[in-house]
């Protein structure tokens, strides 16, 4: 199963597609090419400006999707008359930039997670002709959108009444979306129904691939913050309906055989894919009888026994019990797995 997965990812990136298309701008000598972290959001809104202002000034250029899984080689971006080439949302593996840049002109890098400055050389150790700008300040498809937008702006500032790199009917709408994807990149969650706005946008992550859907650029454009979370509300809801619907047979949970205090659980096997809404659903009926606000759903995982624990109270850190038992998470979320004798002294 792992190797027919492997394969199937390797077709969708390090395709046979993506190195014909590489191969085809080698014979037309296109002096752009465009490489965007695969599957990020921030990564395909980022790959949209830069489609946006090649189409827009008729400057050629080549987009492809750039993936952890099966990433494209330096070797395999040796285009004829290639020019410049953009690294958007992510530098790659330590040293790919700045071996892609002793075989191509100028290289230029946009990334916003602190744990890319481990990998990013001192400048005075990075080629003249690499430009790394790595903010953590700033999400990576904000600051793609500026650099574009400010390139564009100059490219055609002498010829009069000409809108920006955005139509003016598509502008507050995609400014409010990168709003809402930096919120989530940026670990700030700050915003209104951020959550509901990442739920939402979650099923669109398998369209990302400009290789297997030619239109994501068209639909990228179209996405709306309010339809986004009316989607996640929806989608929230009914799974919050069929939690309650096999909730009522929990049960009390002595954690730790009661050295962590006592909290509701349940069994749900067969419906492990609920167990998020169900720990958190238990963790408040929890607190309501006077127990620790967490909830703890178990279930087989192949031969093991599972155990997940949910809270939405921040002062009760449910992570002190899975370390306790070899496994590990967050306040809010964790997990572990626990033998069936050690369980059952839990429900006894």
């Amino acid at each position: 199963m792992f190797r027919q997965l492997q394969r199937l990812q390797t077709r969708n990136f390090r395709s046979k597609a993506a190195l014909e298309s590489l191969a085809r701008a080698s014979e037309d000598r296109t002096p752009n090419l465009v490489l965007y972290n695969y599957p990020s959001f921030s990564g395909a809104f980022a790959a949209l400006f830069a489609h946006l202002y090649h189409s827009r000034l008729h400057q050629p250029c080549l987009v492809l999707p750039f993936s952890s899984v099966e990433p494209l080689r330096v070797r395999d971006l040796d285009i004829q008359g290639l020019r410049t080439c953009y690294l958007l949302d992510f530098i790659g593996p330590k040293g790919f930039a700045v071996d892609l840049s002793r075989s191509i002109d100028r290289v230029v890098a946009f990334d916003h997670r602190r744990s890319t400055l481990s990998k990013v050389d001192s400048p005075k150790d990075c080629p003249e002709n690499l430009e790394l700008r790595v903010d953590v300040e700033k999400s990576s498809s904000v600051s793609v959108f500026e650099y574009f937008s400010s390139k564009f702006d100059e490219a055609v500032s002498d010829e009069g009444e000409v809108e920006g790199l955005l139509e003016r009917e598509d502008w507050d709408r995609v400014v409010m979306v990168l709003r809402y994807i930096e919120d989530e990149d940026l670990r700030r969650r700050s915003l209104p129904e951020i959550r509901q706005f990442n739920v939402g946008l979650r099923e669109l992550r398998s369209q990302l691939n400009c290789i297997t859907n030619p239109y994501v650029f068209d639909q990228l454009l179209k996405i709306c913050t309010v339809d986004i979370i009316a989607k996640g509300n929806s989608y929230i809801s009914s799974r919050q309906e069929a939690a309650k619907k096999v909730i009522d047979k929990a049960f009390k949970v002595r954690l730790g055989r009661g050295l962590y205090g006592e909290c509701l659980g349940l069994r749900i096997d067969g419906f492990s894919n609920l167990s998020d809404e169900i720990g958190k659903e238990l963790s408040v009926r929890s607190a309501a009888a006077g127990l620790r606000p967490i909830g703890a759903v178990i279930y087989l995982q192949r031969k093991d026994l599972k155990m997940c624990l949910r809270s939405l109270d921040n002062d009760n850190d449910t992570s002190e019990v899975a370390k306790a038992y070899g496994g590990g998470g967050s306040c809010s979320s964790s997990s572990f797995i626990i033998r069936m004798g050690e369980y059952n002294q839990w429900i006894s």
